[in-house]
């Protein structure tokens, strides 16, 4: 089975996103978000595991690449906290920065600065996904990600030094991170260009995950998802009319400040400013 791939994990016409390749370097994921989506099709996902013979298979592939932009990770982040020890996503950029591509990172770890260098040598975007600013909030959602605030100075990083850089304001709980005017202020501040953004959507085991850690907030949200929203593709929605507002509040908040918007499998691609996933920076 080749690592590189087609993007097309749903096969939903919600999903917007252009052409691409999609590359994962590890299976599984140890951040623990409460809201994680591939926990419900990839088996034991908290135990974040190399993906086995990568590199191998990954020098053999890149050769036949001929300006594709390649996407690391769309399953599971490529700056899981083993990272650190492994390197091997770092491995991955060494190989695809000698070839023929355009590579988007999409992670919600800091670390991501460390392959600045690599990322500079060919064209190249990172999306780092900052749901809140509030690191008191963060340690519930996403109790072993990187405190957004680290995020934040992670940012800062990768635009100064001349890096394409996109926000994923993603998911949009209500009740919990449903106004982010600060937040958007701030990445405006740092130079971000691009940002996607997309509301929660619920599956049994992210549900119960949910309603354990904040069970105040789950008991608000229950009506709204339940008896309201809609069932899309195996997934729980908002009603379209809230998601609606959600979208059109943070696109608001973006064009104040000069930032391109795009959401993500919402349904509502008409108020996208940009390419749904950022991509257009490349």
């Amino acid at each position: 089975m080749n690592v590189l791939s087609l993007f097309d994990p749903w096969r939903s016409n919600l999903c917007t996103c252009p052409p691409k390749l999609t590359l994962n370097s590890y299976t599984g994921c140890d951040h623990g978000c409460l809201y994680c989506y591939a926990s419900s099709y990839i088996a034991d996902f908290s135990r974040c595991r190399p993906k086995e013979n990568l590199i191998q298979k990954l020098r053999h592939e890149v050769p036949r690449l001929n300006g594709e932009i390649v996407s690391i990770s769309n399953s599971s982040d490529p700056y899981p906290n083993l990272e650190a020890e492994t390197r091997l996503t770092r491995k991955c950029l060494e190989i695809l920065s000698d070839g023929s591509c355009k590579i988007q990172i999409i992670t919600k770890s800091n670390l991501v600065v460390r392959d600045i260098d690599l990322l500079k040598k060919v064209p190249s975007m990172v999306a780092l996904t900052v749901t809140t600013d509030d690191d008191a909030t963060a340690r519930i959602i996403e109790p072993y990600a990187p405190p957004p605030s680290k995020r934040l100075q992670g940012i800062k990083m990768l635009t100064h030094a001349g890096v394409a850089t996109s926000v994923r304001i993603d998911p949009v709980i209500p009740f919990v991170n449903d106004n982010p005017e600060k937040l958007v202020r701030k990445l405006a501040s740092f130079g971000v260009r691009h940002i996607t953004s997309s509301t929660y959507k619920i599956r049994p085991d992210s549900w119960r995950r949910f309603s354990a850690a904040m069970p105040e907030i789950a008991a608000k949200l229950k009506p709204l998802y339940f008896e309201r929203g809609e069932k899309v593709a195996g997934y729980l929605l908002l009603p379209v009319h809230l998601r609606l507002a959600l979208m059109e509040k943070v696109r608001s908040l973006a064009e104040r400040e000069g930032i391109r918007f795009g959401a993500c499998r919402e349904g509502v691609s008409h108020l996208n400013t940009g390419t749904c996933d950022g991509s257009w920076m490349l």
